[in-house]
Parts: structure tokens; C-alpha cells; sequence
């Protein structure tokens, strides 16, 4: 494995475990990203009005890493779809028996 690999595995890792911090990063990059651009190509131009077009492109690219990271979950890895698919939701297969090993009655069903 080589060190890209490492350094993007963990990366990953990371992304995964501190989901929101890795969204409010981006959104904090793209604000000071947008801003910085905005005041070299445009410098007459007001600090609120930067400020405002600083949120809406930070809005849109946080959007779009969102969008990526729902399709990211699933179209993803094909096991946790199996994994998923093997778990049984069905009301009353979560009940517990209404008989012990014995035959008596469980107390849980008693009324």
C-alpha cells in the first residue's frame, strides 16, 4: 500500500468519524476562499455584499459535498447494503417468545 493510499484511507477514516466538522470546514474554507478572491478581483466592492456572496458560495459547494456524501452512502460499499438487508424489522419478529424453554408462560406477556 503506498503512502497515498495510507494518507487517504485515513483521511477517510477521519471524514467518517467527525462528519460535521468535516462539513463546517468546508463551509469555513469556501467562506474565506470566496472572500479572499472577492477582494482581489473585485477590491471596490462593499464588505457585506462580500460577505453575502462568501455564504452563498460556501452554501452551494457545502450542497454539493453533501449531495456527493448521500450518494457516497448509497451507491457505496455493496457489503453494508447486504449487511442491511439481512436484519429483520418485522414488528413481531422483535417480541420476545411468549413461552420460555420450559413452556411457562413469559412473564412479559402476562397480564
Amino acid at each position: 500500500m503506498s503512502s497515498m493510499e495510507r494518507m487517504s484511507s485515513s483521511v477517510q477514516s477521519w471524514v467518517e468519524e467527525h462528519k460535521l466538522a468535516a462539513i463546517g470546514g468546508v463551509w469555513a474554507a469556501a467562506v474565506g476562499a470566496s472572500v479572499a478572491y472577492s477582494r482581489r478581483k473585485a477590491p471596490q466592492r462593499a464588505t457585506g455584499l462580500r460577505l453575502i456572496h462568501a455564504r452563498m458560495h460556501a452554501q452551494a459547494l457545502t450542497l454539493a459535498v453533501l449531495g456527493g456524501g448521500a450518494l457516497w452512502h448509497y451507491y457505496g460499499d455493496a457489503s453494508k447494503k447486504r449487511r442491511a438487508d439481512e436484519l429483520d424489522y418485522d414488528f413481531y419478529s422483535q417480541l420476545p417468545p411468549a413461552t420460555d424453554a420450559d413452556g411457562n408462560e413469559n412473564q412479559r406477556w402476562s397480564w
